[in-house]
């Protein structure tokens, strides 16, 4: 069945597998903490047994953060301050004992939380990989260019992340419980005299978190925009410096590589305001501990032996435990709550059926009619756009932005503009391979969510800059977007070559029952040749040519879209020379918010951008054939 990707082999798009779990995970979770926990949750579970056996050997290994201070205690009030150094020195060897008890339980524990953490990012690249690829494939969503950098940094920061927050927090939770436990037995007292202080740098630490959690989330946004709007420009800086167009091409990427540093600095100075919730929860408890201890130990309410324990505790303890928490949940926590949230947001593929294509619903159109009712049927081949727009990622400035176009049945459009300005995704959105954010696409007055898929392909034809051709005779090439079942006559397939100027190609390779073996052994531009003669061939009636002559010389090109615009039905070019846009009827000139239309003439007089572009060709009016670089 044809279809508008002209240059791309029919296949059908089966369905992927997710790695167990993550398809449980769903994408209306958003940037919240409970989507991404609910990830994280779906990441671990296979994991209990290894998580279990390493929270074993943690409980092991907080023997001597419970029991230092009581030992402390014992070894000065009972040895030392009674004269008895034999006893506190006893007391001392037990402590060293508990710390090689500490050390071997560390050995043991790190094996499983390595089994943890190494096969994170297996899954975790899988599961984007399937969901974008899905997505692509089954039409729900544009390719995502933001996945590279889910795949790169998102991935690998989240494995690491998890890696050390497992090691952190086995740490920070038992140290801080055995440091609370052994202080509330050794002196309530003393326990009271540190735990307001630090409930009140906790208290400071969650007001703070929420602050961290908005930038850190700005800052993964805006390392995905950047990706996004440098990725086309980097990929077209060939047009870039045809068109003149290095200073909007450097403003774009500079305008997205400076929100990435502003919000780089927005959240360094946020993970500032961590040093007042240590300097609070530290640092306050042991000065009250150093005031207090003589009017306490002169009363009678705490020993030298608790005083000392106390501030062992709290140094060697609740400090570093604290230190930990702020340290870890405030950078690591942060950025694996957030990345882990934007990973929920994209990381499940779209529901399928069970025969493995996406599931679309129905379109709703007006008076309860089927998309595929015969009332409901296109009239004409007319191209309209309300309101149409495109971002490539939610937070990202749309590509396209609320626009309003009409197409005449028959007319012949050029589209020009920078490169990376959105001309492709355009020419993408008319032919429905892209969904748009927000407004519609019409054909012969019908939205084309609700155009029969069967005549949406028949009808209209994108022929993109990379031709495809395949492994078979030149004739079943040119033939292979003809109507399925009907046999396409030889003469139409002739005159459709003699016509873009294919001809001698075809002569030269031995003729429509010539093979083709080797299609890499082509040139760019003889397989740009084989894909215009095959959509010339074809019964489509709007036909876009997305830079599809861009490898053929002035004269061929001419030839070519000559041919296209005496054909009968609708032709839009998207230009990469100037003379494409001089022998179209009308001009549509994309320039990022704003788009224009009109005449060549016209254009010239009413865009200085326009005519900045014109300045950058030298156009040859007699012969009307050739377009080159200005000098």
């Amino acid at each position: 069945m044809p279809g508008p990707s002209l240059t791309s082999p029919k296949s059908g798009y089966g369905a992927v597998p997710t790695p167990a779990g993550l398809a449980e995970t769903s994408m209306d979770d958003g940037p919240s903490a409970p989507g991404g926990l609910r990830l994280l949750l779906a990441l671990l579970r296979p994991r209990r047994r290894a998580l279990v056996a390493a929270a074993g050997w943690s409980l092991v290994e907080a023997l001597p953060t419970l029991s230092s201070g009581l030992i402390l205690a014992a070894a000065t009030d009972r040895g030392f301050l009674t004269g008895r150094p034999g006893v506190g020195l006893a007391w001392l060897g037990v402590l060293v004992v508990a710390m090689f008890v500490e050390a071997v339980a560390t050995r043991m524990m790190f094996p499983h939380l390595a089994t943890v953490a190494e096969s994170l990012r297996d899954d975790l690249v899988r599961a984007v990989v399937t969901a974008t690829v899905t997505r692509a494939a089954g039409g729900a969503d544009p390719p995502d260019t933001a996945a590279v950098t889910r795949l790169t940094d998102q991935v690998e920061t989240l494995r690491n992340l998890v890696s050390a927050l497992l090691r952190s927090a086995r740490e920070l939770g038992i140290s801080l419980i055995a440091a609370l436990a052994g202080l509330l037995l050794l002196s309530p007292l003393a326990a009271a005299i540190v735990a307001g202080p630090v409930f009140i740098a906790l208290v400071v630490f969650v007001r703070l978190l929420r602050v961290l959690l908005a930038r850190q989330r700005a800052l993964i946004l805006a390392n995905e925009t950047l990706t996004v709007q440098a990725t086309p420009i980097v990929a077209g800086l060939r047009d870039i410096a045809a068109c003149g167009a290095r200073e909007q091409a450097y403003a774009t990427v500079h305008t997205a590589v400076t929100a990435q540093a502003a919000a780089t600095r927005a959240l360094a100075w946020a993970g500032e305001g961590r040093r007042l919730v240590i300097t609070i929860g530290t640092h306050l408890p042991l000065l009250g501990l150093l005031i207090f201890a003589r009017p306490l130990i002169q009363n009678g309410h705490l020993s030298a032996g608790e005083v000392i324990g106390a501030v062992t505790y709290t140094a060697t303890g609740l400090g570093p435990a604290l230190r930990t928490l702020v340290g870890t949940v405030g950078t690591w926590g942060v950025t694996l709550v957030i990345t882990l949230g934007r990973l929920a947001e994209t990381i499940t593929p779209p529901s399928t059926t069970a025969s493995g294509s996406t599931a679309v619903a129905p379109a709703s159109l007006p008076g309860g009619a089927s998309a595929t009712s015969p009332e409901t049927a296109a009239v004409g081949h007319q191209l309209e756009t309300q309101r149409l727009s495109f971002a490539y990622a939610p937070q990202a400035t749309p590509v396209v932005h609320e626009l309003d176009l009409v197409i005449p049945e028959g007319e012949h459009l050029a589209v020009i503009g920078p490169s990376g300005i959105g001309k492709s995704t355009l020419a993408m959105l008319l032919t429905g391979l892209r969904r748009p954010g927000s407004g519609r696409v019409r054909l012969g007055g019908l939205p084309l969510e609700a155009t029969p898929e069967h005549h949406l392909r028949s009808v209209m034809a994108l022929v993109p800059q990379e031709a495809y051709v395949f492994a078979g005779t030149v004739g079943e090439n040119l033939a292979y977007l003809h109507p399925a079942g009907t046999h396409a006559p030889e003469s139409r397939l002739q005159e459709a070559a003699d016509a873009v100027g294919a001809r001698d190609l075809v002569e030269r390779l031995g003729g429509l029952d010539a093979t083709i073996e080797e299609p890499s052994t082509l040139s760019a531009g003889e397989r740009q040749l084989i894909a215009l003669a095959r959509v010339y061939a074809s019964p489509a009636r709007v036909v876009i040519l997305d830079e599809a002559t861009c490898h053929l010389d002035p004269a061929a090109e001419l030839r070519a879209e000559t041919a296209f615009a005496a054909r009968a039905g609708t032709l839009i070019v998207i230009a990469h020379r100037i003379s494409s846009a001089i022998r179209a009827q009308r001009v549509l000139l994309m320039d990022g918010a704003t788009a224009l239309t009109g005449t060549h003439t016209q254009l010239l007089t009413r865009s200085a951008l326009y005519a900045d572009l014109v300045g950058h060709w030298r156009y040859d009016a007699p012969s009307g054939n050739t377009a080159s670089p200005a000098r």
